[in-house]
């Protein structure tokens, strides 16, 4: 038996779960840059769930796309995070329904006995922090892939 390599991967939708604090990065790397509207921001206290549907840069196809000559694409993924107790918000106006969110980046701070703290961090100094009782996210592709709009790869400055 030998290890997977990448190359044996084919172009099908991700769908992805996070069970320690060690598969948190992988998840953050491919949501980086993912853009949502406020209105598909949603916590389910009764199920301890928080969801996002995000569009989100296929970070993994980047340079395939590029060296093929052909657009840079998006994705709509669900991310779903279960054993969330309770959900902060800072620098969002939840109240304003056109606003638009863009993810930066997701990173676990461990507490006691496995919980912690996931904080999303958002495009203009905004973000999401949820208290969990675990790790356990899960990231996956709900429709086909489609040109990314600006037709560019996000780009940082850096």
């Amino acid at each position: 038996m030998t290890d997977a390599r990448f190359e044996d991967g084919d172009d099908a939708p991700l769908a992805l779960r996070a069970l320690a604090a060690d598969d948190v990065p992988v998840l953050s790397t491919l949501l980086q840059d993912a853009v949502f509207p406020i209105t598909e921001m949603t916590y389910d206290r009764k199920r301890r769930r928080f969801a996002l549907l995000v569009n989100r840069f296929r970070w993994e196809d980047r340079a395939a796309a590029v060296a093929a000559g052909r657009g840079v694409e998006r994705v709509q993924s669900l991310l779903v995070v279960q054993d969330v107790l309770a959900v902060r918000t800072q620098g969002i106006d939840r109240a304003d329904r056109d606003m638009v969110l863009s993810l930066l980046s997701v990173a676990f701070t461990p507490g006691a006995d496995g919980a912690g703290r996931m904080d999303m961090v958002l495009a203009g100094d905004g973000a999401i922090a949820l208290q969990v009782e675990a790790v356990d996210l899960a990231l996956r592709d709900v429709t086909r892939p489609y040109l990314a709009p600006s037709g560019k790869v996000p780009d940082h400055g850096m």
